[in-house]
């Protein structure tokens, strides 16, 4: 007999608030990172933690690109060209000045943040743009920004070496959002590192492969 799929219980919408919080917390810790630490793996990637920390501006800068044009297309993402500098580099478009240092790489995520922030919160809720995870909404698009953030960053403080544990709500509201099928009855940031690979749950193993959905839901 199967077990019935427990959802969790509605939350209120993800904002543009929520990823402002999120990028701040994020410079916060990252300024406070030595120089010379930088190189090592960000935790289960293939990536080193400054790769990291530039595919998270650039996702951030990419979502807020697609949310740009006046009639977004539905079918694909805004033409912008991609490069990798290696084969399991990340995918980026946007790289930070290496001569500027970390710091340089941290304002490279902050400036990026901001306009995703900006992006979300002048866009009519109506608009709608592609993702791969579902066409969506200015809602969405702060979620993924969001689950980016939260994500990329565990990844980067285990690289690092510093504590990373969002605030709860923030994880309430993506998993809501992004993630309507996680189990409940756990603490939410547990079960957000469930959802993308980071982590176990009681009963539950680590997960091989997984897929948010950003579609808009009525």
């Amino acid at each position: 007999m199967s077990r019935p799929v427990e959802t969790r219980p509605a939350s209120s919408p993800v904002t543009a608030d929520d990823v402002d919080l999120a990028v701040q917390l994020a410079v916060d810790a990252l300024r406070e990172v030595p120089a010379t630490a930088w190189d090592g793996a960000a935790g289960s990637l293939a990536w080193d933690c400054w790769e990291t920390v530039e595919h998270l501006a650039n996702d951030l800068l990419y979502y807020a690109v697609q949310l740009g044009p006046k009639s977004p297309p539905l079918d694909t993402h805004v033409p912008i060209a991609l490069q990798k500098k290696r084969a399991d580099a990340p995918t980026v478009f946007v790289y930070a000045d290496r001569a500027a240092g970390p710091a340089g790489l941290v304002q490279v995520l902050e400036a990026c943040g901001a306009l995703l922030v900006a992006m979300v919160r002048t866009t009519p809720p109506h608009v709608r743009a592609h993702h791969a995870a579902g066409v969506s909404d200015p809602e969405g698009f702060a979620a993924l920004g969001l689950q980016e953030m939260l994500v990329h960053m565990h990844d980067v403080a285990q690289g690092l070496g510093f504590a990373w544990e969002p605030p709860s709500s923030l994880c309430s509201r993506l998993l809501a959002r992004l993630f309507p099928d996680a189990p409940a009855g756990a603490e939410p940031w547990p079960t957000l590192l469930w959802a993308t690979g980071r982590g176990e749950l009681p009963g539950r193993p680590r997960l091989t492969s997984w897929r948010s959905d950003s579609s808009v839901r009525s």
